[in-house]
């Protein structure tokens, strides 16, 4: 199983931003019925409208901030009780478009320092990672949604031992935040055959 397989699949030729929103549904059948209504609702791009682990359902859209706005607005409303997470992020980091489409691989070379951030929510690990990327310089090297977790999500990036704490650190609290963080780990200096199993 690569990497994307965890993910639902995001076109390459279909581009984030410059603003997104996201919508997670308990219901795979509201879900989909959620996605007509926000279609119809703005001029929105879908980048993917799937289901996910465990019987989940994830939309996720992209337009103007206005556009992708009143789409989430209406989302929620159609969406009920049925409404697990959301998101809205105005100028989502460019690194996160490139990790849920990313195919496979491994990372290679000693690595100064590892870290890793767990949620409950396929939206509070996407804003999580957007504010770590924020944060400091790092690079994001695995993000994974759902699919063969349980439902849960993480992501995981690499860089100077200072960087990865402070951005592992602006992460977990945007999810501990929303009441989504499960567990956050920052590895100094992991052993140099770690990275093959990453």
């Amino acid at each position: 199983m690569t990497r994307n397989d965890f993910n639902p699949s995001v076109q390459d030729k279909k581009a984030f931003g410059p603003c997104i929103g996201l919508l997670e549904l308990s219901s795979v059948a509201r879900g989909i019925e959620v996605a007509d209504a926000i279609l119809w609702q703005a001029d929105v791009e879908i980048l993917f409208s799937s289901p996910v682990q465990p019987g989940h359902y994830v939309l996720l859209f992209a337009g103007s901030v206005q556009d992708v706005r009143s789409s989430l607005e209406l989302g929620i409303e159609v969406a009920q009780s049925d409404l697990i997470d959301r998101l809205l992020i105005e100028q989502i980091h460019d690194q996160i478009e490139g990790a849920l489409k990313r195919k496979g691989g491994h990372i290679n070379g000693q690595l100064d320092a590892i870290g890793v951030v767990e949620t409950q929510t396929v939206a509070s690990t996407i804003v999580a990672a957007d504010k770590a990327l924020k944060t400091a310089t790092v690079d994001i090297f695995d993000l994974r949604i759902a699919n063969g977790l349980g439902g849960k999500s993480f992501f995981a990036l690499t860089g100077s031992v200072s960087d990865v704490r402070s951005s592992v650190d602006a992460g977990a609290r945007s999810a501990e935040a929303a009441g989504q963080l499960t567990r956050e780990v920052v590895i100094p200096k992991p052993h140099p055959d770690l990275a093959q199993h990453l």
